[in-house]
């Protein structure tokens, strides 16, 4: 039992102190009305803070969690002060009680930001005991944390030619409010960073020239000897006497624009679309020096203590609640790294490609379009613009309503990238089918949405890579912009990556990434199209009762497969019994309807096939991933969980409705090694699970039971999975078995890469280069050899190792191998079980610990043995 306080809350008086925040206001309530328990100092902290007697109650029961388990968070157990804040704030977030903003809570017990993450993270891990609201709101604050700390240190950068303290701080300010009130989606890297480039234009221009270095200095000498910056005319709007000023005194801003590697016409529309209106509402005038800094500042502690947030002040002050990561710890964007280099050059070369394509379909395209028996010209147009408009309404709610054009613009690149990859699918089924009438295909509005939505995604995936997490305006959205089902989507990925040949290697990942998202979950949702197809492949008379036999899962999977194959499917005959699958070309081209005798079978939904078939394929190499890791002595039972797993998908999967595959993954395992007598726990498996890559601990911490009730993974493997399943599991326990299906073929990812270098794994930064043509610069991409990490080691072997041939059978063989390379890397370390998981259910999967053998690399074995090639 913790030490009662004394009763009258002396002590809580005593250990009360104002709050560290700026004009943070407020007085605890009356020790009478508060509970009375907890250490003394707990109780003088939760008085500091202020938090209510339900928070500081479930604050106290997480502590004592936290502090009775054996080994956790070492290091902090003498910290007491430490892990009462950090309970506290877990306590408010997850019953919405936020009475103190993050920065006063860090000041508190005297924190840093990157110490709280790092912390709550290892909470997590250990303890399982924060709920996906509190990692949600952590995973807010940390990408907000990123985003400010890599603006700060280019603001640090530019304002070298700010040599005044005051300039400085009054400029930081403005940036910092003018973010609040122009984005609600505040951690868009993209669009914060142009708006910052206004603010130091603005300012720049305001300085004295002698304040100034080259090449600002002679650019503003030049706008007061010419009058650009003397003082308005009385009685001149303001808004319309800013603009014009602006229009003219471009200068500035193009030295910042070219210094930093930023479009210069997507800056001077966040410069007039958004920053002029910001210094109207505020009440700055352009030309009346500098803005009194006192009131900006007020102004901004406004929103900080609505957001309850990050004080992005204090970065002038050195504040140490916000020292920079050490280098150990995951940073996303370090201010001066590649990435950002990258990143900006990535948006480049995707402005290069769209900047010469045109806003309305080619030549070419009109021509497809009039050889169609149904001209889609006037239909394309009319849906370009309809969803054109819908997409602007809705970036704008997600980003700011100052932001609207920026959101046109992004589209306007996305309908040239639809337009470019139309013409450019339309030529290859010209050349593959020897047609020119494709009025099927263009007259299919779902394809079109599809196409064009995927074209919007690269854009935006593009403008949003930079910090390498999730935003508001990350997949699925566009989804939900345009009204899309994920399956839609899904058919059109892999003939868009085909199509175009200029795609970088990050976004033909990312596209990847959200095919992988769509098979495990995404296309699994109630309303989707898809169970719509497996309920009518079952219902075929005849066929055998599965959406894609089992029987071709380890023939290698073919990819000669194009959008009109999906998107008009079904076109496949129903064959034989035991014949191996085919696919016929897509009649796109208009005919006259036959009718099909009353003996005919109905045709087999190829874009369903397909589907399967890559689904297997993803969940065998989820399940053998996780094997590997868990099972590595017991290898024979890989084949039985992979059977289950394969049998559920098949024959139970109503079981995948609105829920996620690597949950079903995940029962499957445990049900086999429980029949099995194999000491497995869901504590060990769910630990294994979290270091995958991709993944979330939603997954496994809210998983559907039934309609609206959510709950853990083995509650539903209790009353679901294992009630759903029991007979056939009990098989695998008897002298008769099920019949084990088939390993499928894992072939390489089919999306060919830019020649970027392959890391080896556990190599200490060794890259290999695949043997292939750079790209030319004409080509409109950088040549990737020539984008080399600054911190990695090329090692080149020596022209000793042997011939040119023996290079091809290092690369066939680095080919070949990728998926095991990944895989292999991540045998090395047995996961340390969870210490507790809150799903745990009473006398149930208690036990800890299990048996693992550490993996050795394969591919450095196949390296070594390449050496000895005579």
């Amino acid at each position: 039992m913790p030490p009662k306080p004394p009763r009258k809350g002396g002590a809580a008086a005593k250990g009360q102190r104002a709050s560290p925040d700026r004009g943070t206001g407020g007085t605890p309530p009356p020790a009478a009305a508060r509970l009375e328990f907890g250490e003394t100092d707990f109780v003088a902290l939760c008085d500091t803070l202020r938090v209510s007697d339900i928070v500081r109650a479930n604050a106290w029961k997480t502590y004592e969690k936290v502090s009775s388990a054996d080994g956790t968070l070492v290091g902090y157990s003498e910290k007491k002060k430490d892990m009462w804040g950090i309970c506290i704030f877990i306590a408010a977030v997850d019953l919405d009680e936020m009475t103190f903003t993050f920065t006063e809570l860090l000041k508190s017990i005297g924190m840093s930001v990157c110490t709280c993450f790092r912390l709550l993270r290892e909470m997590d891990v250990n303890m399982d005991t924060i709920s996906t609201k509190v990692d949600s709101n952590v995973s807010r604050l940390n990408k907000k944390y990123d985003v400010l700390s890599a603006l700060y240190h280019k603001f640090e950068r530019t304002s070298a030619e700010l040599s005044f303290p005051l300039v400085l701080k009054t400029s930081w300010i403005t940036f910092l409010l003018a973010k609040g009130k122009v984005l609600q989606m505040e951690d868009d890297l993209v669009i914060s960073f142009q708006l910052l480039l206004c603010v130091l234009d603005y300012f720049i221009k305001l300085s004295p020239p002698a304040m100034l270095k080259e090449p600002y200095k002679s650019h503003v000498s030049a706008m007061s000897i010419n009058g650009s910056t003397r003082a308005p005319r009385r009685g001149q709007n303001r808004s319309t006497r800013t603009s014009k000023q602006t229009e003219t005194d471009t200068k500035v801003i193009e030295v910042l624009c070219k210094e930093y590697g930023c479009n210069l016409d997507e800056v001077k529309n966040v410069y007039f679309t958004s920053f002029i209106p910001f210094l109207n509402s505020v009440g700055i005038v352009t030309s009346n020096g500098l803005p009194e800094v006192e009131d900006l500042s007020r102004q901004y502690e406004e929103l900080y203590l609505k957001n309850k947030d990050i004080d992005a002040r204090l970065f002038l002050d050195n504040d140490e609640t916000l020292q920079q990561r050490r280098a150990a710890a995951p940073l996303q964007v370090p201010p001066q790294a590649p990435a950002w280099v990258a990143a900006m050059n990535t948006i480049q070369q995707l402005m290069m490609i769209l900047n010469s394509a045109s806003d309305k379909p080619s030549d070419n395209l009109i021509s497809y379009f009039n050889n169609c028996t149904v001209n889609p010209k006037e239909n394309i147009l009319a849906r370009v613009e309809n969803l054109g408009n819908i997409f602007k309404e809705k970036f704008a709610e997600a980003v700011g309503q100052g932001c609207a054009e920026i959101g046109s613009q992004r589209y306007k690149l996305g309908v040239r990238l639809y337009y470019r990859l139309m013409e450019s699918m339309l030529k290859s089924e010209e050349e593959r089918l020897s047609v020119h009438n494709f009025s099927k295909l263009l007259n299919n509005n779902i394809f079109h949405t599809s196409l064009l939505a995927c074209a919007v995604e690269v854009v935006m995936a593009t403008y949003g890579s930079k910090l390498n997490t999730e935003t508001d305006l990350s997949f699925p959205w566009i989804l939900n912009v345009l009204d899309l089902k994920a399956f839609d989507f899904y058919k059109v990925i892999e003939s868009f990556i085909k199509a175009e040949p200029s795609l970088t290697r990050e976004m033909i990942k990312h596209l990847e990434r959200c095919e992988h998202r769509i098979m495990e979950s995404l296309a699994w949702q109630s309303d989707s199209s898809l169970f719509d197809l497996i309920k009518q492949s079952k219902e075929r008379e005849g066929q055998v009762d599965q959406p894609e036999p089992t029987c071709t899962l380890n023939f290698p999977l073919q990819h000669n497969h194009t959008a009109a194959d999906l998107y008009l499917s079904p076109v496949r005959s129903p064959k034989k019994k035991g014949s191996t699958a085919s696919l016929n070309p897509t009649p796109i081209i208009d005919a006259q309807p036959v009718l099909a005798p009353q003996t005919q079978k109905p045709q087999k939904s190829t874009s369903l096939s397909l589907f399967y078939k890559k689904v297997y394929r993803l969940a065998y190499l989820r399940l053998n991933t996780l094997c590997l890791r868990l099972l590595f002595d017991h290898p024979e039972l890989e084949h039985l969980i992979w059977t289950l797993f394969q049998h559920t998908l098949q024959n139970e999967y109503e079981l995948m409705k609105d829920r996620h595959l690597d949950q079903i993954m995940m029962c499957s395992m445990y049900g086999i090694c429980k029949v099995k007598n194999v000491d497995l726990r869901f504590k060990i498996i769910v630990t294994a699970y979290k270091e995958l890559t991709n993944t979330n601990q939603e997954t496994f911490k809210r998983v559907l039971i039934r309609e609206g009730q959510y709950d853990s993974i083995i509650v539903f493997y209790n009353l679901v999975f294992m009630q759903k399943l029991k007979t056939n599991i009990l098989q695998y326990a008897s002298n008769r078995p099920p019949t084990l299906s088939p390993i499928p073929h894992i072939p390489r990812s089919p999306y060919k890469f830019s020649n970027s270098p392959l890391r080896v794994p556990a190599g200490n930064n060794i890259y290999i280069s695949p043997l292939k043509s750079p790209y030319k610069f004409s080509e409109g991409m950088l040549s990737p050899t020539k984008m080399t990490p600054r911190s990695r080691i090329l090692v080149s072997i020596g022209e000793s190792f042997g011939t040119s041939e023996k290079f091809q059978k290092i690369n066939q063989m680095v080919g070949s191998s990728d998926r095991q390379l990944k895989r292999s890397a991540e045998v090395s370390t047995a996961p340390k079980p969870l210490k507790r998981l809150r799903f745990d259910i009473e006398g149930q999967d208690e036990a800890d610990g299990s048996k693992h053998l550490p993996g050795e690399s394969k591919f450095q074995q196949k390296l070594a043995e390449m050496s000895n090639l005579g």
